[in-house]
């Protein structure tokens, strides 16, 4: 319990400090005592720019992550599957392509995207299983089949940002995973769809536990499996789909955090659930942060970022569990 306690401590600690070197990193570098002037005493031209520009795309960074992650423990529990997340068969990409459908074609509609992006996750998500079907659902035929799903949606969605002439910021944004170019209207957008999913979340973190069970033993405890699922599912794709909506296709944070988050804390969903939150937080900030800095003055696109780092890690997770899957 105590190991658990300064997991969550060491981690706030560490994202608060984070928080503050993201906040001065870029190419205007203002002190923390301007910083505190601007935010408390005296708003002046040049807080200003960080305060509209670079504070959006701080905390877009922190919801988003928080609600991948979130996503990504909550499928693994559904599928029963350490491998399984939403970025990584097509789910993220499949919300996404929905979503930049109907902005791409219907401006005005975008304040809707989050329902787009999870009518679109909802899709894709019972396009992998249909085809992943034969004689049940086995998890290293749903990884693969996700996988080419995943495929064909973001080769759909480059041939978009192709026709555009890549002229089109948001569709760029989308395609590339970038945020350098949020808003507080995202901001805004994210927060309140992210804190309904993550809040529903902790409601169904000690169900998320009885997943872990054979069917037939929830079923003796008087619990309806299949309604269980399509639930917790809802919940994930909930906040796949707005994170998608907002910020574009991010691979491996969901398949990541949940990995490091279980070494750290245990598999006890309720505990796991929020400190995957926090951590989630800050595996996005600081990629965005890094990819800030790394090659200043030009960026690395937080989804770049992450499919670099994020791909070795998948790739080493699945040697490591051929063995309990490869007879599946």
């Amino acid at each position: 319990m105590l190991k658990k306690i300064f997991a969550f401590i060491f981690l706030i600690i560490l994202l608060i400090i984070l928080l503050f070197v993201a906040i001065r990193s870029g190419s205007i570098n203002l002190t923390y005592t301007q910083i505190f002037n601007g935010l408390f005493i005296k708003y002046d031209e040049e807080f200003a720019t960080i305060y509209d520009l670079r504070f959006p795309r701080i905390l877009v960074a922190i919801l988003a992550g928080a609600g991948l992650s979130v996503s990504g423990v909550m499928f693994q529990a559904v599928m029963k599957n350490p491998l399984a997340d939403p970025g990584t068969i097509g789910i993220s990409s499949g919300a996404s392509f929905i979503s930049m459908i109907v902005t791409f074609m219907f401006p005005k509609l975008y304040f809707l995207s989050p329902l787009f992006a999870f009518i679109g996750g909802v899709l894709a998500c019972i396009l992998v299983y249909t085809l992943s079907w034969k004689d049940g659902l086995k998890p290293l035929r749903v990884i693969l089949v996700g996988v080419a799903v995943n495929a064909v949606f973001v080769g759909l969605l480059n041939a978009i940002n192709a026709m555009s002439g890549g002229s089109q910021n948001s569709v760029t944004a989308i395609v590339n995973a970038n945020i350098a170019q949020k808003t507080w209207k995202d901001v805004s957008l994210l927060s309140t769809y992210i804190s309904i999913g993550m809040l529903l979340a902790l409601i169904f973190s000690g169900r998320c536990n009885l997943l872990a069970l054979e069917d037939k033993t929830i079923k003796s405890l008087g619990i309806n499996v299949n309604r269980l699922r399509i639930y917790i599912s809802a919940i994930s794709l909930l906040l796949i789909g707005i994170s998608t909506a907002v910020v574009g296709v991010i691979g491996f944070i969901g398949l990541i955090v949940p990995h490091m988050s279980r070494m750290l804390v245990g598999n006890d969903n309720r505990v796991l659930i929020p400190y995957s939150m926090i951590l989630g937080a800050f595996v996005m900030l600081l990629a965005d942060t890094v990819g800030r800095m790394i090659i200043m003055p030009f960026e690395i696109p937080i989804g770049v970022f992450m499919s670099v780092f994020g791909g070795p890690f998948f790739i080493i997770l699945l040697r490591k569990s051929e063995g309990t899957y490869e007879s599946q």
